[in-house]
């Protein structure tokens, strides 16, 4: 059964059809090799891209169902109707803040449309305290994706297509 059937409009995307992820985030699209951490770097736990953010929110970047909301607010996942699982993390060791500069606007189980704020954050703050403001927007089920498409330039929170993701 798909969970996702009483909350879409649209019929589930044929597997040849791209799926568009926007930008969670404004700021500079960077390459994901370039994150200070390995996990993200080195692709441990998917594939993607990293956004050097320059805004004060993190919003959906695709329609879909929040998972998991971390209690530090730094970092949440999202699923598409067709099973694209991503992974938003902002910064590197803003775990280590313990929510503080983060707020929190959606709840874990929401059904959002891409745009949708999910969490609100203060930059300047961040930047003061986090190792990294460098924030991965990955793709955890890779072993599920044909292909990536990967955009790079400036980005706009809930409008610029950074990754298009053929399942």
């Amino acid at each position: 059964m798909n969970l996702f059937s009483n909350f879409f409009k649209k019929k589930q995307t044929n597997s040849s059809q791209y799926t568009d992820i926007i930008s969670p985030v404004s700021g500079t699209i960077t390459n994901i090799k370039d994150v200070p951490d390995e996990v993200f770097s080195k692709k441990i736990i998917g594939d993607g891209i990293a956004i050097k953010p320059s805004g004060h929110r993190i919003v959906a970047p695709v329609n879909g169902k929040i998972g998991k909301i971390f209690k530090t607010m730094h970092a949440f996942s999202i699923v598409t109707e067709n099973q694209i699982e991503l992974f938003v993390h902002f910064g590197i060791d803003t775990i280590l803040l313990k929510g503080k500069g983060f707020e929190k606007i959606a709840s874990e189980n929401q059904i959002v449309s891409a745009g949708d704020i999910i969490i609100k954050y203060d930059l300047k703050f961040i930047i003061k305290h986090a190792k990294s403001i460098l924030t991965p927007i990955v793709i955890s089920n890779i072993d599920q994706i044909q292909k990536i498409k990967k955009y790079s330039g400036q980005a706009i929170a809930g409008k610029t297509v950074i990754m298009k993701i053929k399942k």
